[in-house]
C-alpha cells in the first residue's frame, strides 16, 4: 500500500500542466535527437544543462529523463527507413529493420519497434518503482567503505562492460579520475593541479567537460561525414502487423525486456548493452537463425525492447544508490547537482516529489512517444534533408551561449572548446569518452569516501574487508577483474559486440 500512495503522489507530480508539458518537450527533443544521427542522448543532455538552471528541479528532470528514452524510440525511425541509426542502441535494430524496409515492410517493422518499446517501458519502469523503496532501505546502511567499495565497482563494471578496447577504456577512466582532482582540496583547503589558473581552483566545470567531449567534439565529427542512403518513405503501408508478426516479435519482445530489465542496473550497462545482448541472445534461440540479417522481425523486436528497458532501470542506481551506471546517468547526477539536490536514497525522502514524480512520468512519457513516433514518421524522416551546413553551427551556437550563461565566463567557453578538440581525438583514437566522464563523476565521490572511511578507522585500510557489505562489493570487483583476464570469456564479450 505504501508503494501506491508514493505513486499517487508522483502522478499527481507529474500530471501538473507544467511537467506533462516538459515531459512533451523531452520526448519530443529524444525523437527527434533520436531520428537526427550523431545527437544522441549523451550529446543533447550535455548541451542542455545550462537551460535547467533555470528549470525548477522536477520538470528539468522529467524533461531530461524524456529525452533520453525517447532518444531510443527515435533511433530506430532512422535505423529502418535510412539503415542510418539515429542512435547507437539503434545499430542492431538497422541491421534486420532495414531489411524489412527493403521487402516493403517497413511499416510492420516500425510497429514492431514502437510496440515493443512501449511495452519495455512500461514494464522497467513498474521494476523502478518496485526496486525504489528496498534499495533505498538497503542504501541507508552503507557507510563511507561501502560507499567507496561501490564506485570502484562501478568503474570496473564500466570498463568490463564497455565495447573496444579495454585498454583504452581503463586509460580514458584513470584520464577522468585525473580531471577530477583538479581544484581545491576539501580537507586542507590547498589548491592542487589548478596551475595557478584562478578559474580552476573550483575545478574543471562539469557542463564544460561534457558539452565538449560530446557535444563540440560529434558536431566536428559529423561533419567529416557525408552519406547518402536510400529512404524507404514510400513504403511505409500495413503498419499494424499481421497476427503472425505478433506470434513471433512478442516472445522476443518480452526476452528482450527481462534481459535490458536486468543489464540496465549493472554498472556500465544501459541501452546499447542490452540492444547488443539481446540481439545475440535471439539469433541464438530462434529456429530460424538463417533469417537474420535478411528481415528477421524478432531481430527488431528484441533489441527494441531491450534497449528502452536497460535506458529506464539505468536508473535504478542513480536514484537510490545516488551511482551512475553509465555516461547519461552521469550527466543527471550533473543535472542534480546544478539544483543542490545530493543523489542518493536521501532523495527519496528530501525530494519525494521529484523522486516519484520522475517515476510516474516515465509512463506518461511512453505513451506521448507512440503517439509522437508512428503516426508521425513521414515528418520525422523529412528532418533527415536538413543539410548539416545548417543544423550543426545553430547547434554550436546554442553550445556557446549554454556554457557561457551559467558563470557568465568566457574561460568556461575556452574550456569547453579545448575539450571538443579532445573529444575529437578520442573519437579518431577509437577511445570511448563515456568513461572518462564517469571517472570524473565518481572519482571524486571516492576520494571523500575513502578519506572518510579511513578517518573513521583511524586510517586502518582493514576497514574495507572487514565491513560485510563492503567484502562483497569489493569481491564483485574482484570477479569482474577476472572476466576481463579469463580469455575465452573476453572473447565472449567481444562477441556480443560484434556477432550482429
Amino acid at each position: 500500500m505504501e508503494l501506491f500512495s508514493h505513486l499517487a503522489l508522483g502522478f499527481e507530480t507529474a500530471l501538473s500542466l507544467q511537467n506533462l508539458l516538459y515531459a512533451f518537450i523531452g520526448c519530443l527533443l529524444g525523437t527527434l535527437i533520436g531520428v537526427l544521427p550523431g545527437l544522441g542522448p549523451s550529446t543533447t543532455i550535455a548541451m542542455l544543462l545550462p537551460v535547467t538552471y533555470t528549470l525548477p528541479p522536477v520538470s528539468a528532470l522529467i524533461m531530461l529523463a524524456g529525452i533520453y528514452y525517447g532518444a531510443q524510440y527515435g533511433g530506430s525511425t532512422t535505423a529502418i527507413l535510412v539503415n542510418l541509426p539515429g542512435e547507437s542502441s539503434s545499430v542492431v535494430t538497422a541491421i534486420d529493420g532495414y531489411q524489412m524496409a527493403r521487402r516493403g515492410r517497413a511499416g510492420a517493422a516500425l510497429a514492431t519497434a514502437g510496440i515493443s518499446s512501449f511495452m519495455a517501458g512500461c514494464f522497467a519502469t513498474l521494476v523502478l518503482a518496485a526496486f525504489a523503496l528496498p534499495m533505498s532501505e538497503l542504501a541507508f546502511k552503507f557507510g563511507p567503505a561501502e560507499y567507496f567499495s561501490l564506485m570502484v565497482l562501478g568503474l570496473v563494471g564500466a570498463v568490463v562492460l564497455a565495447s573496444g578496447s579495454l585498454v583504452k577504456a581503463v586509460g580514458m577512466i584513470l584520464l577522468g579520475l585525473v580531471l577530477g582532482l583538479v581544484g581545491t582540496d576539501v580537507n586542507s583547503g590547498v589548491a592542487r593541479y589548478s596551475f595557478d589558473v584562478p578559474e580552476l581552483t573550483d575545478g574543471i566545470n562539469f557542463v564544460a567537460l561534457a558539452m565538449g567531449i560530446f557535444g563540440f567534439a560529434e558536431i566536428i565529427v559529423n561533419v567529416e561525414q557525408r552519406e547518402h542512403r536510400e529512404t524507404f518513405t514510400n513504403h511505409i503501408t500495413h503498419l499494424f502487423p499481421t497476427r503472425e508478426d505478433f506470434r513471433r516479435f512478442v516472445p522476443a519482445a518480452a526476452r528482450g525486456t527481462a534481459l535490458g530489465t536486468v543489464l540496465g542496473m549493472l554498472p556500465g550497462g544501459g541501452a546499447t548493452l542490452s540492444a547488443f545482448a539481446s540481439y545475440t541472445l535471439e539469433k541464438k534461440l530462434s529456429s530460424r537463425s538463417a533469417e537474420f540479417g535478411r528481415g528477421a522481425i524478432e531481430g527488431v523486436a528484441g533489441p527494441e525492447a531491450a534497449n528502452n528497458a536497460g535506458s529506464q532501470t539505468s536508473f535504478v542506481p542513480l536514484l537510490t544508490l545516488g551511482i551512475p551506471s553509465n555516461v547519461v546517468m552521469a550527466l543527471m547526477v550533473g543535472a542534480m547537482t546544478i539544483h543542490n539536490i545530493q543523489p542518493g536514497p536521501q532523495v527519496m525522502t528530501s525530494n519525494p516529489d521529484l523522486f516519484w514524480g520522475l517515476i510516474a512520468s516515465m509512463w506518461i512519457g511512453n505513451a506521448m512517444l507512440i503517439v509522437l513516433n508512428l503516426p508521425l514518421v513521414g515528418v520525422w524522416v523529412k528532418l533527415l534533408k536538413v543539410p548539416y551546413r545548417y543544423l550543426y553551427p545553430a547547434i554550436l551556437v546554442f553550445c556557446c551561449i549554454g556554457v557561457y550563461s551559467i558563470n557568465n565566463n568566457t574561460f568556461d567557453v575556452f574550456i569547453t572548446a579545448a575539450f571538443g578538440v579532445a573529444g575529437y581525438v578520442f573519437a579518431r583514437c577509437g577511445m570511448e569518452p563515456a568513461p572518462l566522464l564517469l571517472g570524473f563523476v565518481l572519482g571524486p565521490m571516492m576520494e571523500e569516501n575513502l578519506r572518510r572511511a579511513l578517518l573513521l578507522a583511524r586510517g586502518d585500510f582493514s576497514t574495507l574487508v572487514t565491513r560485510p557489505l563492503s567484502l562483497s562489493l569489493l569481491v564483485a570487483t574482484l570477479v569482474l577483474l577476472l572476466v576481463v583476464a579469463l580469455p575465452a570469456i573476453r572473447k565472449t564479450r567481444e562477441e556480443a559486440f560484434q556477432e550482429a
